[in-house]
């Protein structure tokens, strides 16, 4: 198993240089905390703990997975202790209001701590993730009795979190959901139902677990138009926090999953749990956004870490494996062989998973200011603004670094060769546990309809164009009609990119018109269409990078090969991944005729 070394030079150059987070922070309420000197301290004391606790344990705690008896589900060896150790550092409340015992920092900072996190140990990391989402929840839709009453808690981390959505009879349909809650007469509910693929439904790590069901009261509407959400604690407590008696919730079993072994996937029962509601009654699945939206953006984390894990464990190999003669002559005549990073179709490989890991964080860091100005924004146009782009970007985030990052870790694996398929190396692990990534949260199929199907077309395109003339400006300043002192190197990422960008919006014009007369077209061009705006949305970023590198290498710079290395990176994605975007301009602009024709009998003619 590769041991992970936090990528901090690269994560602060995408921080500090490309996309200013130093001005950024400087705005914000909480600027004294945030201060450069005060970030870099706070993810170089995460990646210790990362590095020296949590990587440790990704390979053990795959192999031991988590056990279940009699309803009580203990975690791996040596993640209970990973936990305490993450508690008592203060890292779960990093990014909560001082008022509930956090430390007030921004959501950027705590993206950036979860992808150390997850990509040291996405199993152990989901334990505290799912909390992360319950408690914006509670913070963004709760009363203030309940933010006082569950979040002091949950910011500590001795209590966690889950969201209990999908049911045995339906998963992202949750028009179908059966759970029922019953009025008590104190003013709280009774819960009654089943819930399926909880992730850390039920665990030893604390010593309380606070789910947020969807369920229906009696006169609900059908649909989910009727769907209500609801804090159900594991064990009740007091207004002081104090633990009293075991509610009703129980968990039936885990499942046995090909990957993330060791996070523990529970059927919760729930018979007559005491349940409170929060939000308004039937307006359930509108705040469970807030806690998708959360967990959909943390997903899209795991296609970053799984590349950024691959690359790792697949470049010391490269440069170590000796394997054939280079097809130029040897490299290496004094040994037996030439090692693996001098053949062509291993670079392209290795150049894929940085680029894709690279290129994947820097589309989430520039996502991750906007979660900033959604919690400190000081006007509600502010907020409206930043949660808009954000709903635009989540989808392209979720689901292509997903992909991306699932054939960066297979590319990994096949770095290795037949090695790469046996466990004791770790690499068919990342892939194991990354083939999830895009079927949780909404696949990617499902994220590929939202984005084009509600942020593009019944959004009026609005988001895109916003998008769109970012990019584009980009293009006007660093290349097409500027002083840029750079334009005649830039031009190479410049000319394609403003192809490409004026393409996306003269595509999405036409898949509108074609959808007025048949929707069908939405459903058959979504995912080539999301595939599109992913490749298009990742050179953007990468041409960022390449101009800051070019500036860097001109003022003069003591890590010159560093920079090289950017702009050569961005050259190999506009010349080899960056084209894939035409084959999937064509896929999405065919006619849906031959996808919708065939009979549903036809597909078969097994008897």
């Amino acid at each position: 198993m590769p041991q992970y070394k936090a990528p901090l030079r690269d994560m602060n150059f995408v921080m500090n240089e490309v996309l200013d987070y130093p001005s950024h922070y400087a705005k914000l309420p909480c600027a004294e905390n945030s201060t450069p000197d005060m970030v870099e301290a706070i993810l170089s004391e995460c990646a210790k703990f990362c590095e020296q606790v949590l990587s440790p344990l990704n390979q053990t705690g795959d192999e031991e997975g988590c056990h279940w008896e009699n309803g009580d589900v203990t975690t791996p060896k040596g993640f209970k202790d990973a936990y305490d150790q993450f508690c008592q550092g203060g890292w779960q409340g990093l990014s909560h209001p001082e008022e509930f015992g956090g430390q007030g920092l921004p959501l950027s900072l705590s993206i950036m701590k979860s992808e150390m996190i997850g990509t040291a140990n996405w199993s152990w990391g989901m334990y505290p993730g799912l909390s992360l989402g319950a408690m914006n929840t509670i913070f963004i839709h709760g009363t203030v009795e309940q933010k006082h009453h569950f979040l002091p808690k949950m910011v500590e981390g001795t209590w966690s979190g889950t969201m209990c959505l999908t049911e045995p009879q339906c998963g992202t349909d949750l028009g179908q959901v059966k759970t029922k809650a019953e009025p008590l007469p104190n003013g709280a509910y009774a819960i009654s139902g089943t819930k399926i693929f909880i992730s850390a439904g039920e665990h030893d790590l604390a010593e309380n677990i606070i789910h947020i069901v969807l369920a229906r009261l009696p006169d609900a509407p059908p649909g989910t138009k009727g769907i209500s959400l609801f804090i159900v604690p594991k064990i009740k407590c007091d207004p002081a926090g104090n633990l009293g008696a075991r509610n009703t919730v129980t968990c039936g079993s885990i499942e046995h999953k090909m990957g993330i072994r060791a996070s523990a996937t529970c059927v919760m029962n729930f018979d007559k749990a005491e349940g409170y509601l929060i939000g308004p009654p039937n307006k359930g699945l509108e705040c469970m956004f807030t806690f998708m939206n959360s967990a959909r953006v943390g997903t899209s984390l795991q296609g970053l870490g799984a590349a950024e894990l691959s690359y790792q464990g697949a470049l010391p190999y490269a440069k170590e494996r000796l394997s054939m003669r280079s097809l130029s002559g040897k490299k290496f005549p004094d040994k037996v062989a030439d090692p693996l990073i001098v053949h062509g179709d291993v670079r392209r490989m290795l150049l894929t998973q940085k680029a894709f890991a690279e290129g994947g964080r820097a589309m989430i860091y520039y996502a991750a200011k906007f979660t900033d100005h959604l919690i400190f924004g000081k006007t509600q146009e502010e907020k409206d603004e930043a949660d808009d782009q954000l709903g635009f970007l989540t989808p392209i985030l979720k689901a292509f670094l997903t992909e991306t990052g699932l054939e960066a870790a297979n590319l990994g694996m096949q770095v290795y060769g037949g090695h790469g398929y046996i466990k004791e190396w770790g690499m068919e692990q990342i892939v194991r546990d990354t083939r999830i990534a895009t079927l949780y949260e909404g696949t990617t199929g499902i994220q590929a309809l939202d984005l084009l199907g509600r942020k593009v077309l019944l959004g009026k395109m609005k988001t895109l164009k916003a998008f769109s003339f970012e990019v584009l400006k980009f293009c006007k300043d660093k290349g097409l009609i500027s002083n840029n002192p750079h334009r005649k190197e830039m031009n190479k990422f410049i000319w394609p990119l403003v192809k490409y960008t004026t393409n996306w919006q003269q595509y999405s014009v036409r898949l509108a018109l074609r959808a007025r007369k048949n929707f069908d077209v939405v459903g058959c061009a979504s995912v080539d269409y999301l595939m599109y705006s992913g490749y298009v949305s990742m050179a953007y970023f990468w041409a960022m990078m390449a101009q800051t590198a070019y500036e860097k290498l001109a003022a003069g710079t003591d890590q010159p090969e560093f920079y090289k290395a950017k702009i050569q990176t961005a050259e190999f994605y506009f010349d080899r991944l960056l084209p894939r975007a035409r084959a999937h301009a064509e896929c999405m602009m065919a006619s849906p005729k031959s996808l919708m024709k065939m009979k549903e009998e036809n597909f078969s003619f097994l008897q």
